[in-house]
C-alpha cells in the first residue's frame, strides 16, 4: 500500500503546482479530496520538535513568535538504502543533504511569499519531500501554531487569520487532525483540542498528542489522559518526549533523543505499560498506517469525483474553444472555420431550425398586405378628383370617345402610391435578418473568444445586407414602376362597350363630366388598381426573397472572405485577439485537465491493484 501515499504525495504537489491549494475554485479541487493529516496545536505546544522527531532531522525555523507562517506540506519517502536528502517543490532539481540549509530555505521561502519583515501569513504551501531510511511513507501538513495575542509588528487579525487558516484545513472531511497539547498545561485550555472539537466534534478524525511529558511537576503525570480516562479519543493518546532546548542548544542527535525517548518511557513507572505505543517512532508508523486505511477508503470516491471533473473541464474548455494557431495559414483557417460556423448558424435561422425565419413570411403575409389595404384609393378616386385629373389630361380638346389620358393618369398616381408599402416591406426584411445576423453571432460561441473577429464580421455582414437591402428595393420598385410604365389593355378592352355610358360624342361635352360617367371611370380605374395590388403582393415577395433572403444565404461574407485573402499576418493576428483572461482561463483548465486524467489512470491502476 505504500504506493497508495506515493501516489498522493504526487497528485498534492501537483494540485500545488497548478494554484490548486484548497482554496476557492469554480470548479471542485483534488485537493480537498485527498486524504491529508493536519497538524495543529498552540505557540510552544512542541509541535515542530513533534515533527522533527517523527523524520529525525533538525530541519524546521526556530524562534519567537509566530515562525511557521505558510503551510508546510512534508512529505516523507521510505529509502532502502543511500543517504538523506530533501528536494523542495519550488526547487526541482535542487537536492538538499544538509538540513540546516533546508531550514533556512524554508525561512527564506516564507519571506519571499509573505515579506521578510511583515510577519503576515500566506495559505500557499511550500512542498518539502524528504528522502531517508528512517522514516515511513507519510504527509503531514505544518499549520501555523495558533495564538491569542499580536506581537509589535504583526497586524491585529492575525489571530483571527491563524485560526481561519488552520480552520479551513481541518474542517474537510478528509483531513486527519493531529492535535498536538503540552501536558505540562490544563488540557481544558489547549487549542488543538479546542478547535479540533469544534470541527470534528465526535473526534472521528482526531489524534491526540501529548508532548513534554517529561517536564510536568513533580508528583503529577499524564496516565488518565494517556489511558483515555480523563479526555477520550476514537484513538489512544500518544506520548512523546522532545528534546529540551539545552538539548537543542547542544544539537543532539535525533536518533539519540529518539533511543533516550523509549528509556524514558520503558523506565517510568507510570508509562512503562504503555510504552509499546508511545514515542515519535510509534506516532510515525500509526499514521502511516491509519493514512493507508483511509487512502484505500476513498479511492472510490476519488475516482467519481476525478471523473466528474474531467467532464467538467473538457465542457469548460469546449466553450472557450480551441487555442489561436501560431503560423498565418493556421490563423486563415481558423477564421475561415469560425465564419462557416457563424453562416451554418444564421442559415439554421432563415431555414426554420433555429427559429427566425418565420418573421420573413410574416411580413408577406401580414404586414406588407395590410399596408396595401390602408392605401386610400378610394379617396384618390373621388368624384372631384377623378373630375379634376380627367379634366386636366383633355387640356384644350376634351376627349372624343373616352379619357384614355385620363385613365392612365388616374392609373399612374394611384399605383405610384404602392411605391411606399413596397419599400417598407423590403426594410422590414432587412431589418430582420439584421436582428438574426446579430442572433448567429451571439450564438456563435467561436466569436465569443475573440471580440476583434466578432466586430468585423458583425460589420462584414450587416454592410452586405445593405448592398442587398439596396438591390432588392431597386428591383422591387422597378415592379412597381413596370406597372406604371405599361398598363394591361386586354383588362380595358373586356370591359362592357355602353355607348351611353362610354360617351356619346353626340352629348354636350358638360354631359360627359356628369356624376354618373364620373363614378363609372373612377369604379374602373379602382378595379384596375386592385387587380395590380394583388398581382404585387406575389411578385414582390419574391422579388425581396431572391435579392435579400436567397442572396444572405448564398453571399453573405463573400466580401469579407475576399477582403481577409489579402491580410497580412500581423492582421489575421490582430483579428484573433483573445481576451488575456480567456487565455489563461484556458492554459489553466488545460493543465489542472491533464492532472485529472493522469490522477484517473494512476488510481485506476491501484484500484486495480487491490
Amino acid at each position: 500500500m505504500e504506493n497508495l501515499i506515493s501516489l498522493v504525495n504526487k497528485l498534492q504537489r501537483a494540485c500545488t503546482a497548478l494554484g490548486d491549494h484548497g482554496e476557492e475554485s469554480a470548479l471542485p479541487t483534488l485537493w480537498d479530496a485527498l486524504p491529508a493529516i493536519a497538524v495543529v496545536g498552540g505557540q510552544s505546544s512542541g509541535k515542530s520538535s513533534v515533527l522533527e522527531s517523527v523524520v529525525g532531522k533538525d530541519f524546521l525555523p526556530r524562534g519567537s513568535g509566530i515562525v511557521t507562517r505558510r503551510p508546510l506540506v512534508l512529505q516523507l519517502h521510505r529509502i532502502d538504502e543511500g543517504r538523506e536528502y530533501a528536494e523542495f517543490m519550488h526547487l526541482p532539481r535542487k537536492k538538499f543533504t544538509d538540513f540546516a540549509a533546508v531550514r533556512k530555505e524554508i525561512a527564506d521561502e516564507t519571506d519571499r511569499e509573505t515579506g521578510r519583515s511583515t510577519k503576515q501569513i500566506s495559505t500557499v504551501p511550500i512542498h518539502l519531500s524528504i528522502y531517508s531510511p528512517n522514516v515511513v511513507n507519510l504527509t503531514l501538513v505544518d499549520l501555523p501554531g495558533l495564538t491569542k495575542v499580536a506581537v509589535e509588528g504583526q497586524p491585529d487579525s492575525i489571530v483571527q487569520d491563524i485560526e481561519n487558516m488552520v480552520r479551513s484545513y481541518i474542517e474537510k472531511p478528509n483531513c486527519i487532525i493531529l492535535a498536538i497539547s503540552p501536558a505540562n498545561q490544563d488540557l481544558a485550555t489547549s487549542d488543538a483540542i479546542k478547535i479540533s472539537r469544534e470541527v470534528d466534534p465526535k473526534v472521528e478524525r482526531t489524534f491526540g498528542v501529548l508532548t513534554k511529558i517529561d517536564l510536568m511537576d513533580k508528583g503529577t503525570n499524564a496516565v488518565d489522559i494517556l489511558e483515555g480516562k480523563s479526555y477520550k479519543l476514537q484513538f489512544p493518546w500518544i506520548g512523546v518526549v522532545n528534546r529540551s532546548q539545552a538539548d537543542i542548544n547542544k544539537s543532539v542527535d535525533m536518533i539519540a533523543a529518539r533511543r533516550r525517548e523509549r528509556e524514558y518511557f520503558s523506565s517510568t513507572p507510570e508509562y512503562r505499560h504503555l510504552a509499546h505505543r508511545m514515542g515519535s517512532e510509534h506516532l510515525g508508523k500509526m499514521l502511516s498506517k491509519h493514512l493507508e486505511t483511509v487512502i484505500k477508503s476513498r479511492i472510490p470516491g476519488l475516482q467519481s469525483l476525478i471523473s466528474k471533473t474531467i467532464a467538467e473541464l473538457e465542457s469548460e474548455l469546449s466553450r472557450l474553444g480551441k487555442p489561436i494557431a501560431s503560423d498565418a495559414g493556421g490563423k486563415l483557417y481558423m477564421i475561415m472555420e469560425i465564419c462557416r460556423t457563424f453562416d451554418q448558424i444564421f442559415k439554421e435561422h432563415l431555414d426554420g431550425v433555429r427559429g427566425g425565419g418565420e418573421k420573413v413570411y410574416g411580413v408577406f403575409d401580414n404586414q406588407f398586405p395590410a399596408a396595401l389595404k390602408r392605401l386610400q384609393f378610394d379617396k384618390h378616386l373621388s368624384m372631384d378628383n377623378v373630375r379634376k385629373i380627367i379634366t386636366e389630361a383633355d387640356g384644350y380638346q376634351p376627349h372624343l370617345i373616352a379619357p384614355e389620358q385620363g385613365y392612365r393618369r388616374l392609373v399612374e398616381s394611384s399605383l405610384v402610391c404602392i411605391r411606399g408599402p413596397a419599400e417598407a416591406a423590403v426594410d422590414a426584411v432587412h431589418s430582420i435578418l439584421k436582428d438574426l445576423v446579430h442572433k448567429a453571432i451571439s450564438e456563435t460561441v467561436e466569436l465569443k473568444q475573440y471580440p476583434p473577429l466578432r466586430v468585423e464580421v458583425g460589420s462584414a455582414a450587416v454592410e452586405s445586407l445593405e448592398r442587398m437591402r439596396d438591390e432588392s428595393k431597386k428591383a422591387t420598385l422597378q415592379l412597381v414602376d413596370m406597372e406604371c410604365g405599361y398598363l394591361t389593355v386586354e383588362f380595358f378592352r373586356k370591359l362592357p362597350q355602353d355607348i351611353e355610358k362610354g360617351g356619346n360624342p353626340t352629348h354636350s361635352i358638360f354631359d360627359r363630366y356628369n356624376d354618373s360617367y364620373l363614378r363609372r371611370v373612377g369604379s374602373i380605374v379602382l378595379s384596375y388598381v386592385n387587380m395590380v395590388c394583388a398581382s404585387l403582393r406575389n411578385s414582390i415577395p419574391k422579388s425581396i426573397v431572391y435579392c435579400q433572403v436567397r442572396e444572405a444565404k448564398r453571399s453573405l461574407l463573400d466580401y469579407f472572405f475576399a477582403d481577409l485573402g489579402r491580410k497580412e499576418t500581423r492582421q489575421l493576428a490582430s483579428l484573433l485577439d483573445e481576451d488575456p483572461a480567456i487565455m489563461q482561463r484556458r492554459a489553466s483548465l488545460a493543465k489542472r485537465l491533464e492532472l485529472y486524467r493522469s490522477a484517473q489512470v494512476e488510481i485506476d491502476a491501484v484500484a486495480w491493484a487491490k
